[in-house]
């Protein structure tokens, strides 16, 4: 194809992109992206990523060990939701924990996929034997990277792609494809002094603006499979999935809300479920409630032990039976061991009586030491333990 017949071919895929729900669409060379693979070889070597990312970093920033004739990258944002309508209120005896605005609705991975796999069909129509090779979040390339280098916004300080209309209340995919498309042009990053995020960030995640340190994100720290280190269980407070606060903050982010997808319009018991009823939930009523969402990925475990940590936040003595019966009978040594942390920062004698016993019949060396972490906080608290 000649440069005319793809520019051409350009305009059409960007007017059917806005027919199918994909709210920006930009392009992008397919050339390695060699200033990204600088900074994740001092990444990996500060120990901050995350170990969800993929781990071959030439992988991660050549594209052509993607598709071996990539020529250019089509980056796609679709836009989600910052605010809930009418969203329940926590109160005592039913406090309610909170999933971050990207688990909201259904899960994004799916709803990208199937908009990348229209885009490719309709490319396909058109060039016969063309190439592409799509992905969504888990794929081995950087999203952000690709829809900067498209001119669908900068990464901010946040580390999350921020763009102009939408702010980064966005998701974003892409598409390798071998046709030599013309690309966009990069857009100025829009920062420039401010530097609420880093500033903001619970745990000092944001290292430096544009740093994360992955280990240390709230984010990453709710989805741990197994304890959540002691200096995180405060920072937590009632998130169960996932930490929004340096979006919150964010001055470009500021009064801006989309709402016209309506398949990430969050069903509010969902996105704030109340915090007691998770700890009995069956695997089944698990799938169900959270399966066609983005949080249910790393199972329910990681949800039960948050939902766990925000009754200790909230202080919830009506959970005190809930949570000695986890102590007592729990086969999951993280949930049993985060409950005797809990009873511990709850308090009163039900708790204590409950810890005591636990102490002299729990096996595990690491549920001994988070009973014997409650028990101090009694004494802490003037307690007789």
């Amino acid at each position: 194809m000649n440069r005319r017949d793809l520019e051409t071919l350009k305009e059409a895929l960007i007017q059917y992109a806005k027919q199918i729900g994909i709210d920006k669409i930009g392009f992008a060379s397919a050339d390695p992206f060699v200033e990204l693979k600088e900074r994740l070889i001092k990444h990996r070597e500060l120990g901050y990523e995350s170990g969800f990312e993929e781990k071959d970093l030439d992988r991660r920033t050549d594209p052509s060990l993607t598709m071996d004739d990539a020529k250019s990258i089509i980056a796609i944002a679709v836009a989600y939701p910052s605010r809930m309508k009418n969203p329940p209120q926590s109160r005592p005896g039913e406090y309610r924990g909170v999933l971050c605005r990207s688990a909201w609705g259904q899960d994004y991975h799916d709803v990208l996929r199937d908009r990348l796999e229209q885009l490719e069909h309709f490319l396909k129509e058109r060039v016969p034997g063309v190439k592409t090779e799509s992905m969504v979040d888990t794929g081995v390339l950087s999203d952000r990277a690709v829809a900067e280098r498209a001119g669908l916004g900068w990464t901010g300080k946040n580390c999350s792609l921020i763009t102009p209309e939408f702010g980064s209340w966005v998701y974003l995919g892409e598409m390798i494809t071998n046709l030599p498309f013309p690309p966009d042009t990069p857009v100025e990053d829009g920062c420039g002094d401010c530097n609420i995020c880093v500033e903001a960030c619970p745990t000092g995640a944001l290292v430096q603006g544009g740093q994360l340190d992955s280990q240390r994100c709230i984010a990453y720290v709710t989805q741990l499979k197994n304890f959540v280190p002691d200096e995180f269980r405060e920072k937590i407070g009632n998130r169960l999935y996932g930490c929004d606060t340096c979006q919150q903050v964010c001055p470009k982010n500021r009064k801006v809300h989309f709402n016209h997808q309506k398949e990430f319009e969050p069903n509010p018991d969902i996105a704030k479920p109340l915090l007691k009823p998770l700890l009995s939930i069956g695997k089944k009523a698990f799938r169900e409630t959270f399966g066609p969402t983005s949080a249910a990925w790393r199972g329910k475990k990681p949800i039960q032990r948050n939902a766990i940590i925000a009754l200790a936040h909230f202080k919830d003595r009506s959970a005190v039976p809930d949570l000695i019966r986890l102590l007592e009978e729990d086969p999951r040594e993280a949930i049993r061991g985060t409950a005797a942390w809990a009873l511990g920062k709850i308090g009163g004698k039900q708790a204590e009586q409950a810890l005591k016993k636990a102490k002299m019949k729990e096996k595990s060396s690491q549920v001994v030491d988070e009973i014997d972490k409650g028990l101090n906080m009694l004494i802490d608290e003037g307690g007789s333990a």
